[in-house]
């Protein structure tokens, strides 16, 4: 390669820099030498990695992670978690947007319909050391990690499927750098204008000993989805007008457009202090807060055919009647200790976080489905308000041998504890007034307040683990591992009806009466994990990986049903539905990684097989319709992953990656049913995972002039169909598949780079998801004023360009 790379910028493509979930990475280009240059023989470099709790390469390491380094994340765009899933075989998060958590999805773990709060903590997230449960922004970071399978041995947050790590930058102690970036971007079908901004500054305080790190950013994202037909004034205005008479329509109903955006604020300054070589201690604080419009949902092909809606709805609209907003805030303060021992790396990792939300749905769907006549008030409008708060205190302590042995180790003890609190408010304005004037109600109530539900849940885990690794020859290494857990979850939850009451049974206008119902459910368990590679030489291993993982029971809080027919009991759970215990799966697991050609060329390839046991499945009691959880189900996953990487010429690489997954129950599951009398049987497809996954990538780097460098960047990724239900049931569907088009090109000289690119570059219309099922809208009542399902749709076409300037003192 005879062009010079003298910019900063040298990783910067996603088939270059994204490292496949069976180990490759980035190219090694010299920087800020002319006399340096770049050739085809120095071929793959491999980020190094510490997922196995000790520094590797991914190529060394017999397991099955991904990493993704902050240079590729910047100039791909990749802002999310949604982002890096798209290059992840194995992984699926499918983009709901921010208003609504997107379920992390592994290997087709999955039961509930693709829609809301379905992940059902199936993989950890980690912020560094400590697990926390956030979309977080990708600010920052020097990699993330995603590693498939269960983890339990390795890591103190027990896990399901896998774990997912975001290790920020720490600061720097010898240096005063930092950068300063923006961008601006357009959205297909927004008329609003994308932005962005932000900053990292290092700086040492002490010369090598302490030192700080600041990093700053601020999204301010379009909307593109549009709420057309919003309830003019709730409780006033006629709730569905006749949709053909413009003055009726123009009367009730108001519009507005881009409803969908978020404004995302994320902070983290860190601290870091070496007295001396054996010791580093990091403290560090993160925040974001998230001011979300409302859902990425369209109603387009989603209401009956016979609601007025149905033939007017464009595919970016929504039909919802009141706006949905809202906002989460998150803070995390830890702190990170590593000592040299001498025989051993200790490890202290101690966190507390705080997060809380406070969101309004669209509920008058639901509650004219439960057949109250609530349709006949014409002005009948219901939503909800819902905050939730979640505190959570967790310590991490961790061995891991440092002599030099065929006998290495780790073992670690973990304690965890979260405090969650949730109330929900349902409001149904104008309609006391109503059944006062025509249903001869006693008294309205000034808040109109229908119903109101409060939950309270306290989980404590604790856990020992660990794993012994024997170089049994110099060839094939032999890796033992277990985890001993012991928790107790305490939940309770209260409701009431104070607008009935105050209607019809003599409660005051500002009377409300809880009685919170508690119940606990505790449990001791284990897990094991054996691991055996072979390297047949430096550039080929084979490896074969049994291990288990599990997710925590619980309890649902609801009252027992009482077998007596004399006491009245509006909400209340059976036997299968006052708790429920612990999920788990064992995976197996056979590897295969290679590098050819003088490390221009790899191959790998894994194949699984994973068996599910006591599936938990999200459902409502028979008895109220609150949400529950319960063992329903067993299932199995098979599948096939592969990856290849290639420099193909000196400016040409290439990247790609293939995913087969067939999940599925393997027994009947009589508590999945749609309320119609079918059943889950044996073989029904589980929902939420395509059965096939592509992703290919090409880069072509150059230069325009002797100091001016050029990357073109192009990836596509494809999935197959998804099912939104387990076997379709309750009228699913099966979501058709779709291919995404990104292409940038990025200029850099010296310390400056821009980029411009094109996301989604052929505007393609998919659904990423479901919320509910078209079983909502058949319910014995008017079809036009169903409007409970919907589809999540993925981001239109999005054009930005982005700058970044880098400085050091």
């Amino acid at each position: 390669m005879n062009n010079k790379v003298t910019h900063v910028f040298a990783k910067s493509v996603i088939c270059i820099a994204i490292t496949s979930s069976f180990g490759v990475s980035t190219l090694s280009f010299a920087q800020d030498t002319p006399a340096e240059v770049q050739t085809k023989a120095q071929g793959i470099e491999v980020i190094a990695v510490t997922a196995s709790r000790r520094k590797s390469s991914i190529q060394e390491a017999p397991m099955n992670i991904t990493a993704l380094d902050g240079d590729t994340m910047k100039d791909q765009n990749i802002t999310e978690l949604s982002d890096v899933a798209r290059w992840v075989p194995g992984l699926t998060v499918p983009d709901q947007g921010g208003r609504t958590g997107s379920p992390i999805i592994v290997r087709g773990l999955n039961t509930n319909a693709s829609g809301p709060d379905t992940d059902g903590g199936t993989v950890a997230t980690y912020i560094g050391e400590i697990p926390l449960s956030v979309d977080m922004k990708i600010l920052d970071v020097e990699r993330v990690e995603v590693l498939i399978g269960p983890q339990g041995t390795l890591y103190g947050a027990g896990t399901l499927g896998g774990a997912i790590r975001y290790l920020p930058n720490k600061p720097v102690l010898d240096e005063t750098s930092g950068s300063i970036y923006g961008q601006v971007s357009s959205l297909a079908q927004s008329d609003d204008t994308g932005s962005e901004g932000g900053f990292v500054f290092n700086t040492p305080i002490i010369d090598d000993e302490f030192g700080v790190r600041i990093a700053f950013n601020y999204l301010n994202d379009p909307g593109f989805i549009d709420y057309n037909y919003l309830v003019g004034e709730p409780g006033v205005s006629i709730t569905d007008p006749n949709w053909s008479d413009a003055d009726e329509v123009n009367s009730n109903i108001k519009r507005k457009k881009d409803v969908n955006d978020e404004q995302t604020t994320t902070a983290r300054i860190m601290f870091r202090w070496t007295p001396n070589d054996d010791i580093d201690t990091t403290l560090s604080y993160f925040y974001q807060k998230q001011d979300i419009g409302g859902r990425s949902i369209a109603h387009g092909n989603s209401l009956s055919d016979d609601n007025p809606l149905s033939a007017i709805i464009g595919d970016y609209e929504s039909a919802y009647r009141v706006e949905e907003p809202m906002t989460n805030e998150t803070s995390l303060i830890s702190l990170e200790i590593s000592a040299d021992l001498g025989f051993a790396e200790l490890v202290s990792a101690t966190g507390y976080s705080k997060s809380d939300s406070d969101g309004q749905r669209d509920q008058t769907d639901l509650l004219i489905s439960l057949d109250y006549s609530y349709e006949e008030f014409p002005a009948f409008t219901a939503f909800t308000r819902d905050i939730d708060s979640k505190k959570v205190f967790t310590e991490e302590l961790r061995l891991v041998s440092t002599s030099e042995s065929d006998l290495s180790w780790v073992v670690g003890a973990f304690y965890n504890k979260q405090e969650k609190t949730n109330e929900g408010k349902e409001f149904t304005p104008g309609f006391g007034e109503y059944a006062v004037e025509y249903w001869g109600a006693d008294q309205a109530r000034p808040d109109n307040l229908e119903y109101i539900q409060q939950r309270e849940e306290e989980i404590i885990e604790k856990a020992i683990f660990g794993e012994i690794n024997y170089q049994a020859t110099e060839q094939l290494s032999l890796t033992f591992g277990a985890r001993f857990y012991d928790y107790k979850v305490t939940s309770a939850i209260g409701t009431d009806l104070p607008l009935l009451n105050t209607l019809f049974f003599g409660a005051g206008p500002d009377d409300i009466f809880i009685d919170l119902q508690s119940s606990t459910s505790s449990e001791s368990g284990n897990i094991f994990k054996f691991n055996a590679d072979y390297k047949f030489n430096d550039d080929v291993m084979l490896y074969a990986t049994v291990s288990e993982g599990y997710r925590l029971g619980g309890s649902n809080g609801v009252p027992a049903c009482l077998n007596d027919d004399d006491v009245y009991q509006n909400i209340c759970g059976t036997p299968d539905e006052m708790s429920y215990n612990p999920d788990e799966i064992t995976n197996y697991e056979l590897g295969f990684k290679s590098t050819w050609l003088s490390n221009q060329f790899h191959f790998n390839a894994a194949v699984f097989m994973v068996d599910w046991t006591d599936a938990q499945v999200g459902t409502f009691a028979e008895t109220g319709g609150v949400d529950v959880t319960v063992n329903a189900a067993s299932a199995d996953a098979r599948g096939l992953e592969i990856s290849t990487r290639a420099l193909i010429t000196d400016q040409l690489t290439g990247f790609a990656t293939y995913a087969y997954t067939s999940s599925e129950l393997s027994a009947d599951a009589p508590l999945l049913d749609d309320g119609l009398g079918n059943k889950a049987l044996d073989g029904a497809r589980l929902p939420g995972t395509p059965e096939h996954q592509f992703s290919l990538g090409l880069t072509y780097m150059t230069e325009i002039t002797d100091d001016i460098g050029l990357d073109v960047n192009y990836g596509l990724t494809y999935q197959s169909d998804v099912y939104s239900q387990v076997g379709l049931l309750n009228m699913g569907e099966a979501l058709p598949g779709y291919a995404l088009s990104n292409m940038s090109a990025i200029f850099s000289k010296d310390s400056w780079k821009v980029t411009l690119y094109v996301d989604n570059m052929f505007d393609k219309y998919a659904y990423a998801s479901v919320r509910r099922t078209a079983a909502d809208i058949t319910v014995n009542n008017d079809p036009s004023i169903q409007r409970y399902y919907g589809h999540y749709v993925v981001t239109p076409r999005k054009v930005g360009l982005r700058f970044e300037y880098l400085f050091d003192l």
